[in-house]
């Protein structure tokens, strides 16, 4: 079975970090009850510590772009995230082709 990784960029506001990874942790349960997820994880960046890399393992495409971004549980994750970016993550998706 092929999955979907959702991957972004997220260039977190000086001074917000720490908020912003208290924060993630409570929202994480929001999306991993979604339809679809696999997996969450969010890395941050050794030389420039206010930005983070997010990456979400879906089944499928759909079930990130119309499932959660159409339900009601986006509403939710996005108005505790999203004052965090300055500017908005670009969202793009993967698939595997090639691993060891």
């Amino acid at each position: 079975m092929t999955t979907v990784t959702e991957h972004a960029v997220l260039p977190v506001l000086p001074g917000q970090a720490a908020e912003f990874i208290e924060t993630m942790d409570r929202a994480k349960a929001i999306i991993a009850a979604s339809p679809g997820f696999i997996s969450l994880r969010v890395a941050r960046c050794v030389e420039q510590p206010d930005t983070f890399l997010l990456l979400v393992e879906w089944e499928t495409l759909e079930d990130h772009t119309v499932g959660f971004r159409g339900s009601d549980a986006y509403l939710e994750w996005r108005a505790l995230l999203h004052h965090f970016y300055d500017p908005s993550p670009v969202v793009e998706h993967f698939e595997t082709v090639v691993t060891a």
